[in-house]
């Protein structure tokens, strides 16, 4: 029978690359997006181009709302859900003197508080099929912390406990809980960085290069495959925090 996966924040970088492994392994994919519906057209678009199809669901999942909706849509049209990649996050970076509570409440809402209320959801779900997948795209500052992006660090290092804890939690349900946590990635969310800065973070890794999407939708894919691991934070940097 064919998997099904849920991947939010689909529409862009990371997200999108993962929801197009998934649709070309033949899984079922509902590509959630927030504000950006033409990059999700584009992505479904991408993909009937090649002989794929995804479903692409607007939902806000930093609300009960938008998760609810997100995941009422796949189980009422699918059955169930087999995958979720929790993705979708966004960054703010700036001094902590110059964070506002309404800067804090959104990076919580939308990096943390959707990944656990999206896995609160599937959980149901997966429970009852005594079988399951939920993988957190977590980052290398939530591991060592990042200088001018403290609540950003704070709410991956969150998704990374969250993980833990849902492997200890629901592993006797057969249901495997693991972080990804990359380093710098080659997305728009680092877009920010000058030439310069680029080529400094280059030496300070190991492989001297940063990474690309493909790196983190491969590991996707190999969790998918693999049937033993769990509480697992994967990372993918380059070795640059060895």
């Amino acid at each position: 029978m064919q998997k099904v996966a849920i991947v939010t924040g689909a529409s862009k970088g990371i997200g999108r690359q993962i929801a197009k492994t998934l649709a070309m392994q033949e899984i079922k994919v509902i590509a959630n997006y927030n504000k950006s519906e033409q990059q999700a057209k584009e992505l479904k678009q991408e993909l009937q181009d090649k002989g794929f199809d995804i479903d692409i669901v607007q939902a806000d999942v930093s609300t009960k709302q938008g998760v609810e909706k997100l995941v009422n849509y796949t189980i009422e049209k699918y059955r169930k859900v087999d995958i979720l990649v929790n993705n979708a996050g966004i960054a703010k970076p700036g001094l902590i003197i110059d964070v506002t509570d309404e800067d804090w409440q959104e990076l919580i809402n939308t990096n943390l508080y959707s990944a656990f209320a999206m896995s609160r959801e599937v959980a149901k779900s997966m429970i009852n099929s005594k079988c399951g997948l939920i993988i957190n795209i977590s980052s290398i500052w939530g591991e060592v912390g990042a200088s001018m992006e403290v609540v950003y660090s704070i709410t991956k290092a969150g998704l990374d406990a969250l993980t833990k804890s849902l492997a200890k939690e629901l592993g006797p349900s057969n249901i495997r809980v693991n972080s990804i946590s990359p380093g710098i990635i080659n997305t728009n969310m680092n877009s920010n960085l000058t030439n310069e800065e680029l080529a400094e973070i280059k030496d300070e890794i190991p492989l001297e290069k940063i990474g690309e999407p493909e790196d983190i939708s491969k590991c996707v894919k190999w969790l998918i495959e693999d049937n033993y691991t769990t509480g697992q934070v994967i990372s993918i940097n380059g070795g640059w925090n060895i």
